[in-house]
């Protein structure tokens, strides 16, 4: 999932790859001494996703810029924790569950620059971003009847069906495969197929990690806003799972937003319809800002979020819901 919709990267560093020496004549020196002058620092303020708050409290850690898009840009923070990634994104781009929301329009910054993350700022290539406040990237969403659920899985099916936007994967296989393990509780389908879905497809952000993203949102999230207990335990193993696996798995921008998903954070546009469904904005224009994000990542989040809201429905039917065994 990109940070400007439909747009690709201005530039993406390659695996191991070094950023190019700057032209001789470029590099600004004293006219007596012949000594580099220190570059001037752009200072801005933005604000912090609260998924980022453990990486910017903590110490500084270096990063270096991933990628770099016309609304935002990733840094790649060097360490095992997560969040690695922190995407640095103006208020016209998606709002992803990683993002800084910079106060100004995005600084100067090219692919391999040096950059660092903590102690309250972020910096990258010549600008400091100080965060000034916080987002939360996982609202709460009360409590739903199921008639209401109901209602909004048949509007949802028919917005999509209308749309004209396809998943990046055939929706057989292992897509069905999850569905219907997470529809019928069975744990071991649905870690299995998850398992296959992970880092499946292209781009930054692949399909396959797009469609569990909007799965383990709505299976927390709605399973919680409709107690159902079976949902939300499902919800949990299979956050372990991806968290676990996601970094050897897939990119490091899709990891990151896996282990978001797996805490219940999503980009703004799929808590948007997450909201809808339970009543609390409408649903068919929060739906189709969804479908449009990205080349596919947004009908791919939003084929997690049905197949979410349809297992939630399935399993707080007739007791289904309680938690019982491992199958």
């Amino acid at each position: 999932m990109s940070v400007g919709t439909r747009r690709t990267p201005t530039r993406v560093a390659r695996p191991g790859a070094q950023p190019k020496a700057q032209p001789q004549a470029a590099r600004s020196r004293s006219s007596t001494t012949g000594a580099a002058r220190p570059r001037a620092r752009t200072q801005l303020t933005g604000a912090a996703s609260m998924a980022l708050r453990p990486a910017l409290e903590s110490s500084r850690r270096p990063a270096r810029v991933l990628a770099v898009f016309p609304l935002g840009a990733y840094l790649e923070t060097r360490g095992p924790s997560e969040p690695r990634v922190v995407c640095l994104v103006t208020g016209e781009a998606t709002r992803l569950p990683n993002a800084v929301v910079l106060s100004d329009p995005l600084p100067p910054i090219a692919v391999g620059d040096e950059a660092s993350v903590g102690d309250g700022v972020v910096e990258a290539g010549g600008a400091t971003v100080r965060i000034r406040r916080w987002w939360d990237p996982a609202p709460a969403l009360g409590r739903v009847e199921r008639a209401r659920l109901e209602q909004s899985l048949e509007r949802l099916n028919q917005i999509c069906e209308t749309s004209g936007r396809g998943t990046g994967l055939d929706e057989g296989g292992f897509p069905a495969q999850l569905a219907e393990g997470c529809s019928s509780g069975s744990l071991l389908t649905t870690l299995a197929a998850a398992e296959q879905l992970m880092g499946l497809g292209p781009g930054l952000t692949p399909s396959g990690d797009d469609m569990l993203s909007g799965l383990l949102a709505a299976l927390r999230h709605l399973g919680r806003a409709a107690d159902a207990e079976r949902a939300v335990w499902l919800a949990d193993w299979l956050a372990a799972t991806v968290a676990f696996d996601a970094p050897t798995r897939t990119t490091p921008i899709s990891a990151t937003l896996l282990h978001c998903a797996a805490n219940g954070q999503s980009c703004a546009e799929a808590i948007a319809v997450l909201r809808g469904i339970v009543g609390l904005q409408s649903l068919e224009p929060a739906a189709q800002r969804l479908l449009r994000l990205g080349h596919t990542s947004g009908a791919d989040l939003t084929w997690g979020i049905r197949a979410g809201l349809s297992a939630v429905l399935a399993l707080s039917r007739s007791g289904a819901g309680r938690v019982r065994e491992i199958a």
